[in-house]
């Protein structure tokens, strides 16, 4: 492919630029994986149950301790955990379920999942969460849901969302998916809305590879999430095949096969007993950013409400554009040029080619998102970090800054 002009003068740049101040690549992140899990995943395969068995189970118990949840049904990813949720909430074609832009796509496509319609609400640039003072103009006849995303770990002011939903009667499902961790008001996410859904894919603070959560207090409403989540069957296959269990079954809904594995779970039981570490250490690492960069104007750092307990999944920096004469794309390589990951987390879904040509949208339907989605980028964050490495990122910011800044 022949580069761009924006690339040329990104090279240009960073060959201008000397000796990176990093001799090795810095990820953006890196999974953190013990002995522990690594010998718990050993014994399961060399067990019987490599599916859905009982390390699944005990990974649901140890999560509804950690959380406090009534109930924990483990699945393959927070896609499926969300489209369950969905599902169980009794969405269906034609309605319309509210959520934000500034989110992976999976939230707006498990909607789509059910013909139902994703509703966009724009984000405050502060938090970069939806704005819950737009929520209300948003709602319908036919809105049955709202989904809150806890973006990058940071709370979603659920006191309004709840408020706004206990007046219109509408399901609240949070996407957790970056906030295992995070508390409201001294209450984990993911449990104070009607479910709570979470990712535990290889980049996230709790790590299984793939996998998620979805976790409710409605018995009724968590009974039929894990039926659904496994095919539509009145009974999982280890309780069939066990000692204990029954080999008949019935199927009461044409549901998904979305469970987690035994082998997931290994990790996950192991990963669960040292999150409060892997949280503390993310907090470290942030709070060390917040000190080095808190001086250059050109950079606004990530907004961490002090009532709230942040998960510190991604640490995302504002660039003030005008103030700088290369774009976010080449600011970000540049910064790679000097050995330091970056990634963007997210480009609105209502500028995605896909959201646009099917519903319409243009950048100014959400102003604020479109702003972001053009400004914002993570830097290298996850528990294994040392003092040296967050100081390496912090010096080649401000080495990218100070080859960029408009005079």
């Amino acid at each position: 492919m022949k580069p761009t002009l924006e690339s040329d003068a990104s090279a240009e740049l960073a060959l201008r630029g000397g000796r990176p101040v990093r001799d090795e690549f810095l990820p953006l992140t890196r999974p953190w994986i013990g002995t522990e899990e690594k010998q718990e995943v050993l014994n399961t395969l060399n067990g019987v149950w490599l599916s859905r068995g009982p390390k699944v189970s005990q990974f649901e118990r140890d999560f509804e301790n950690y959380t406090g949840a009534h109930h924990a049904i483990a699945v393959c990813s927070c896609t499926a955990a969300l489209h369950v949720a969905l599902v169980a909430a009794g969405v269906k074609e034609g309605d319309e379920v509210i959520t934000s832009p500034i989110t992976f796509p999976a939230t707006t496509n498990a909607v789509l999942y059910e013909r139902a319609t994703p509703v966009l609400v724009d984000v405050d640039r502060r938090t970069l969460n939806m704005d819950p003072a737009l929520i209300e103009q948003r709602i319908t006849p036919r809105t049955k849901a709202i989904v809150p995303v806890h973006m990058a770990g940071q709370p979603c002011d659920m006191d309004r969302v709840l408020e706004i939903a206990r007046r219109y009667q509408l399901v609240v499902i949070e996407d957790a998916a970056h906030a295992i961790g995070a508390k409201y008001k001294g209450k984990h996410v993911g449990t104070l809305g009607d479910a709570g859904c979470f990712s535990f894919y290889a980049s996230k603070n709790l790590v299984t590879g793939d996998g998620g959560m979805i976790i409710a207090s409605d018995e009724k409403f968590a009974e039929f999430a894990r039926v659904i989540s496994l095919h539509g069957m009145s009974t999982s296959a280890w309780k069939r095949y066990s000692k204990e269990g029954s080999a008949n079954w019935e199927l009461v809904y044409p549901g998904f096969k979305y469970n987690m594995t035994d082998i997931e779970a290994s990790l996950g039981i192991h990963q669960l007993r040292k999150i409060e570490l892997i949280t503390s250490l993310r907090e470290k690492w942030s709070n060390l950013y917040d000190e080095l960069l808190a001086d250059i104007p050109e950079v606004r750092l990530p907004y961490r409400e002090p009532a709230r307990r942040h998960a510190c999944h991604l640490y995302i920096i504002t660039l003030d554009l005008e103030r700088l004469t290369v774009t976010r794309d080449q600011f970000m390589q540049i910064l790679k040029a000097e050995n330091i990951g970056c990634g963007i987390h997210f480009v609105s879904v209502h500028l995605q080619p896909y959201y646009q040509k099917r519903f319409g949208y243009t950048p100014a339907d959400y102003p604020n998102a479109a702003w972001l989605s053009d400004r914002i980028l993570s830097l290298p964050l996850f528990p294994q970090m040392t003092e040296a490495d967050v100081s390496a990122v912090s010096q080649a910011v401000r080495k990218v800054i100070a080859r960029t800044r408009r005079s």
